[in-house]
């Protein structure tokens, strides 16, 4: 009785090795295993666009960094709060005040099982249209930055392109003579 061979099965191809952020290249993988805050360049770039001073820009970064999932907002203490900034608990209430009258944020009381108050939950998505609203105008301002970049590294590079195409038709025109 004879045996098929059975071919032998090709090797399943290794996982391609996942490229590095930049992140991850300017900081290191010790910094990065720490995690990270996601902050849109529009409002780094547009804090002075949206009126907003440098304590409240602060206060909106620690906010961001609580913020993980975007059906939860975020809900840190402002022991918390006040631990990673160097101000008093009246100034950091009246800069959260300042920033829900400027519609960036909505404080939500949470309440205890026990019924005591809890700390504030804070809804971010007055800050989320503000920002959605200055991408447009961000959006203009890259195609502009794009355009005058172009004229300046290549200001003749159509004119060179077509020269080098009519030549090269030229010269192909030639040799089929």
């Amino acid at each position: 009785m004879s045996q098929k061979k059975t071919p032998p099965q090709k090797a399943e191809a290794a996982p391609a090795k996942r490229q590095k952020s930049s992140t991850e290249r300017i900081f290191g993988p010790a910094v990065m295993s720490h995690g990270f805050t996601g902050v849109p360049n529009i409002l780094v770039r547009g804090q002075k666009r949206l009126g907003l001073n440098t304590a409240q820009f602060n206060i909106l970064v620690q906010l961001l960094s609580y913020w993980m999932d975007p059906a939860k907002p975020p809900f840190p203490s402002k022991r918390k709060l006040l631990e990673r900034l160097e101000m008093s608990e009246t100034t950091l209430q009246k800069h959260i005040r300042d920033l829900e009258a400027q519609g960036f944020l909505r404080r939500e009381q949470q309440t205890t099982a026990a019924g005591d108050f809890g700390s504030n939950i804070y809804h971010l998505d007055g800050l989320v249209r503000k920002l959605k609203k200055l991408a447009p105008d961000f959006d203009d301002e890259r195609a502009e930055r794009e355009a005058a970049r172009q004229k300046t590294e290549r200001p003749n590079a159509r004119a060179n392109a077509r020269a080098v195409a009519a030549r090269q038709r030229t010269s192909a025109a030639k040799t089929e003579g």
